[in-house]
């Protein structure tokens, strides 16, 4: 599951991760941000999926589980972009 943050950066929240903004299109992966409260499934930790389009502060990704597609409401603090 989802690992301790360190000692020193715990309870902190990295604004440049907040505030970052990705494209309809890129692949990204769910990396929950333990600081703060987030409201969809722990068994989504470490999956890929890709960006579909924008709601409001929040991302629709499409993540593909065993055969079927589903889409998920995800903030961008809880995603990090792969190249």
């Amino acid at each position: 599951m989802v690992r301790r943050k360190p000692v020193r950066t715990r309870g902190k929240l990295q604004l440049s991760k907040y505030f970052q903004e990705f494209e309809k299109g890129d692949s990204v992966a769910v990396v929950m941000e333990p600081a703060v409260q987030s409201s969809f499934p722990k068994t989504l930790q470490g999956r890929t999926g890709i960006i579909e389009s924008k709601r409001g502060k929040a991302y629709v990704i499409k993540i593909k589980d065993q055969n079927k597609e589903k889409r998920f409401l995800i903030e961008a603090i809880h995603l990090k972009k792969i190249k």
